[in-house]
């Protein structure tokens, strides 16, 4: 019977469970029911790991498969974003400015026209229609010389490592480049018109860069699924939409490639403000600002980008933190995404963990190749809030569980973790994770990581997610 019993103490142990017995008697009520909802209510055939840390008391309150690897999906924003807010000048806008070179002679301009690309992932069509507005009131309505694109600050891989080739043209995969418009994508809008006719559409931002071919049809179930895509496997811009109509519907689909999209926009928006362009445009940086002027630029705050990427989740904005942060901590001009990535294995090494036993691939958590643990998320949020600065700004742009963001509809029914629950998702296909701070009934702040694996559910471990919340918050009024 000892041995039966030992056998079976040494199996919990190897499957994460945090014996209540280890643990000061202040967490092992704590520890042990939160063992139970692991018990009970992790999903079938799945894997997770968890961490909970007391902020306010200094200590772990519950661990289970804590320093396991795991894929972190869009919980890696945490990551860039804690890194990037700690670097220098990190909070500086994003800019995306105009120049020229050459002189003003009567209304033309004999040189060269150059927008120089910061990588301003916020950067829209009212934006690209100030930018034109600032070209449009300078003292020449013809450019003679050439319009030129600079997007030197990147290297010219447009995918993160890892991303899926067949996840395009999906909007949330975009092609990379310090120039991009509206996220390099355009998103289309339809109206039903008479049962039987094509639906009305309107496509943002209006280019010359790509056709939008018309295939719907109004109050037709037979015309199959809404569907917005593009000749993508012949790196087309051919924008179809296509199939039943019956209420106003939406979807989006990337350009190829980004900075192109961008360069010809412009050119549509300065002719149409009465300003001659060259025939085409080209990419060159800009090399001697001494002997060019600056016209003026675009600035959108870190804030605005950093809001979008962990409320919205939105992929572009953690790579172009990511490529910045590169230019940032390196003093280089021309990065790729290795000099932002070194930054983020530099700060796991100031925690005191060792960057040889994670996987770090992107800045956004598209790629597969990623692997990080819930105690090493825990770190990085612990870091966070012992830099106030960046935990205010970290805190104020993380979703809100009940009230916006990608938590907007989760924990809503809860006592406990509706609006105390300030935290990131993360998911596809098999991976759903969950990592931010949670308020707890005792007043203590904590920061916690769960990342559930293989559930082809999502439901199911959003709703064992709510669960751990929700008694971890509520246990520590007990």
């Amino acid at each position: 019977m000892k041995r039966f019993l030992l056998l079976l103490a040494l199996c919990l142990s190897c499957a994460g469970f945090t014996f209540a017995q280890d643990l000061p008697d202040a967490t092992r009520k704590y520890a042990s029911r939160l063992d139970s909802i692991v018990a009970r209510q992790l999903p079938a055939a799945s894997h997770a790991g968890i961490c909970i840390y007391d902020l306010t008391a200094g200590e772990t309150l519950y661990a289970y498969q804590a320093d396991k690897l795991s894929h972190p999906a869009s919980t890696m924003k945490l990551l860039t974003a804690v890194t990037a807010l700690d670097g220098p000048e990190a909070d500086a806008p994003f800019r995306t400015e105009v120049w020229y070179k050459g002189y003003v002679e009567c209304d033309t301009l004999r040189g060269d026209l150059y927008v120089v690309g910061g990588f301003d992932p916020e950067f829209d069509d009212a934006a690209l229609d100030t930018l034109a507005t600032l070209v449009a009131r300078l003292p020449f309505k013809a450019i003679q010389g050439k319009l030129y694109g600079d997007v030197s600050m990147k290297d010219s891989l447009y995918w993160g490592s890892g991303w899926l080739w067949d996840d395009t043209p999906d909007a949330f995969q975009p092609y990379l480049s310090p120039l991009m418009l509206a996220k390099g994508a355009v998103t289309v809008k339809a109206v039903p018109a008479e049962a039987g006719k094509q639906a009305r559409l309107t496509a943002v931002p209006t280019s010359s860069y790509y056709t939008l071919i018309n295939k719907t049809v109004s109050r037709t179930p037979s015309a199959g699924g809404f569907k917005v895509t593009r000749n993508w496997l012949e790196n087309g811009n051919k924008v179809t939409v296509s199939g039943n109509v019956d209420a106003a519907r939406a979807g989006a689909v990337n350009i190829y490639p980004s900075q192109d999209f961008f360069m010809q926009t412009l050119v549509d928006r300065l002719e149409g403000r009465g300003v001659s362009c060259p025939k085409g445009y080209g990419f060159k940086e800009l090399t001697d600002k001494s002997s060019a002027v600056w016209v003026g630029e675009h600035a959108t705050p870190v804030d605005a980008v950093l809001k979008k990427m962990l409320k919205e989740s939105e992929n572009v904005n953690a790579e172009a933190m990511l490529c910045r942060l590169g230019v940032q901590t390196t003093g280089k001009k021309h990065v790729s995404a290795k000099e932002g990535l070194d930054a983020v294995r530099r700060l796991i090494t100031t925690l005191g963990y060792n960057p040889k036993h994670y996987r770090i691939a992107d800045g956004c958590g598209l790629s597969n190749y990623n692997y990080i643990s819930p105690e090493l998320l825990v770190a990085f949020l612990r870091y966070a809030w012992s830099k106030p600065g960046i935990y205010r700004q970290i805190y104020k742009a993380l979703p809100v569980a009940g009230i916006d963001g990608t938590l907007k509809n989760r924990m809503k029914g809860g006592s406990a973790g509706c609006r105390n629950v300030h935290a990131k998702t993360g998911s596809f296909t098999g991976i759903n994770c969950l990592a931010g701070y949670m308020k707890l009934k005792n007043g203590h702040l904590a920061a916690f990581a769960i990342m559930n694996q293989d559930v082809l559910q999502s439901k199911e471990a959003r709703a064992f997610q709510d669960a751990v919340c929700e008694a971890a918050i509520t246990l520590t009024g007990e």
